[in-house]
């Protein structure tokens, strides 16, 4: 990846039925990008960002089914080789100015990890205070601004996690190092036609 230029792309509405196929090998959740009732946007390098050999991030989704005015991604994944770097928050950042665009007024999202929760905080999202029956929390930001980067809010929802039978060694390491710890600085959403 050292070298190349990454750039976001909306590749469709729900409306327009995108499709991508990406490698389950190197994706979590790869077989739900297959299906073409969400709407897809991905960051890429060297190419035609359709194409899944150039995608290194991918995000689905569709309106909440209980909230028209919410725009739920459903689906975030990073390509193995490329986690780490900030291509998680910059396409969820990209994703919500584009709801913005759409008349939406909140994006949501659930989370089951403790790296997914940091990455999403860096894009603007924040813990509501609920949780899915999915072992998710469910965090949200206002369309066109990042939520309030409450220290409390962040604290209790990385607590959560704390929580949790069967972390990793990883995973443990990484709440003992954000105990006490500020929500993380917000990134830049890519613009339109963005690179990077």
């Amino acid at each position: 990846m050292e070298g190349s230029t990454v750039a976001y792309a909306l590749l469709g509405w729900p409306a327009d039925g995108p499709t991508l196929r990406l490698d389950h090998r190197e994706f979590a959740y790869a077989g739900k990008f297959v299906m073409s009732a969400t709407g897809k946007a991905v960051a890429y390098r060297d190419g035609d960002p359709a194409d899944p050999e150039a995608v290194l991030a991918a995000a689905a989704f569709d309106a909440d089914r209980t909230d028209e005015a919410t725009l739920k991604i459903r689906y975030l994944t990073v390509r193995q080789d490329a986690r780490g770097g900030g291509l998680g928050a910059r396409l969820a950042a990209f994703v919500a100015a584009r709801a913005a665009g759409r008349g939406f007024d909140r994006v949501a999202i659930g989370v089951n990890n403790a790296f997914s929760y940091e990455a999403l905080s860096k894009a603007g999202f924040a813990w509501t205070g609920a949780e899915s029956g999915l072992a998710e929390l469910v965090l949200a930001r206002p369309a066109e601004t990042p939520a309030d980067r409450d220290p409390g809010r962040y604290r209790d929802g990385l607590d959560r996690f704390r929580e949790r039978e069967g972390l990793t060694p990883a995973e443990r390491a990484f709440l003992d190092d954000r105990r006490g710890a500020d929500p993380p600085a917000p990134v830049t959403p890519p613009g339109p036609d963005a690179t990077e």
